[in-house]
């Protein structure tokens, strides 16, 4: 039987303030708002809003939570953003529900909000969404799994590494996704946990990253120490769970699958620490959030979606050095080259 395992998620009330530009001037200003500073994925975000804003003449402030789970500290900073009268607030929300309220604020203030990577709940509480297809992330580390393993993946023994209780929809998304790729009924698509195939071992919380890693691959472990798959909502915490298994010796006898495609965790691929990663664009989807603020000033045309879709796809691709048939994927010196640009 699968059991849910509960962690505390702390919800602290301080917010980091992770960069700092003069005071906005009467021209256009714009914020990111991550969910924290120290995930390289925030950090190559944070880099693309930068440069853009520099190019285009927008003022820009960045702000973070201190860590997964402030909303707190992301509330704040929404406030500090309206107080500013920037035109436009790029998110990546930590609590995609409880976030609502304060974004409907921004919006009713004039302001354009668009979440990046992480979907708000429901995902018109924005008004757009630039993030990668994380369904699709999560169902081709899925595919590429069940397909490595064959024969044996009817006798998978599976465990599911994911960020925190409130089930934000990037988590959601991923792991229902690799869910879906791997063959596994996923029930209500939009919660993490009702699923009921006997393969899974269970879901713990990572905060994502590589401390909350490896304590969750240790939780699960005592649950089932016959665990041969692990899905990771990111590379922090497929390290993390790494480091546990190497510390009971079995780094060898799991099949490690991650998202997020960043440098690190590309070279983790070559390496195999990792089976396979989805690689995603953090640095475009922040520069193109900086243009859409831009356009939305000069013009007052709000951006569009990718046809077909409720948001704007940012793109995807599968790396591994070991392909399969039927999962399209590039290899690691392919992804090195495009690692999150």
């Amino acid at each position: 039987m699968k059991t849910i395992l509960k962690s505390a998620v702390a919800a602290a009330a301080l917010l980091s303030f992770a960069s700092i530009t003069p005071a906005l001037s009467a021209g256009v200003g714009a914020c990111l708002i991550t969910k924290e500073d120290a995930n390289p994925f925030f950090v190559k975000m944070k880099e693309g809003a930068t440069a853009k804003a520099a190019e285009l003449g927008v003022d820009f402030k960045a702000y973070a939570g201190k860590q997964e789970g402030d909303t707190e500290g992301q509330v704040a900073a929404v406030e500090t953003c309206i107080a500013d009268g920037v035109k436009g607030i790029l998110i990546t929300p930590s609590d995609t529900k409880a976030m609502v309220p304060s974004i409907k604020k921004a919006r009713d203030a004039g302001i354009l909000v668009i979440a990046l990577d992480t979907p708000l709940d429901p995902i018109e509480a924005a008004d757009q969404t630039m993030a990668t297809d994380n369904f699709e992330a999560g169902r081709l580390i899925g595919a590429y799994a069940a397909a490595k393993l064959g024969d044996k993946a009817k006798d998978a023994v599976i465990g599911f590494l994911d960020i925190n209780a409130s089930q934000p929809t990037v988590d959601v998304l991923r792991d229902q996704g690799f869910m879906a790729g791997f063959g596994i009924d996923v029930k209500d698509v939009k919660v993490i946990g009702d699923e009921v195939d006997p393969r899974i071992v269970g879901h713990d919380y990572t905060n994502g990253n590589s401390e909350g890693g490896r304590k969750a691959m240790e939780n699960l472990l005592q649950i089932n120490p016959n665990i041969n798959v692990i899905h990771t909502i990111n590379e922090p915490a497929a390290a993390g769970a790494y480091e546990a298994l190497k510390a009971v010796g079995k780094e060898k006898d799991v099949l490690i699958m991650s998202v997020d495609g960043g440098c690190p965790g590309v070279k983790n691929v070559a390496e195999g620490i990792i089976g396979g990663t989805s690689q995603q664009y953090p640095l475009l989807m922040a520069a193109m959030g900086i243009e859409a603020i831009k356009k939305f000033a000069d013009t007052g045309e709000k951006p569009g979606v990718t046809e077909g879709k409720n948001f704007f796809d940012t793109g995807v691709a599968l790396i591994t050095d070991s392909p399969v048939d039927g999962v399209p994927s590039i290899d690691t010196k392919e992804g090195l080259a495009k690692c999150w640009g």
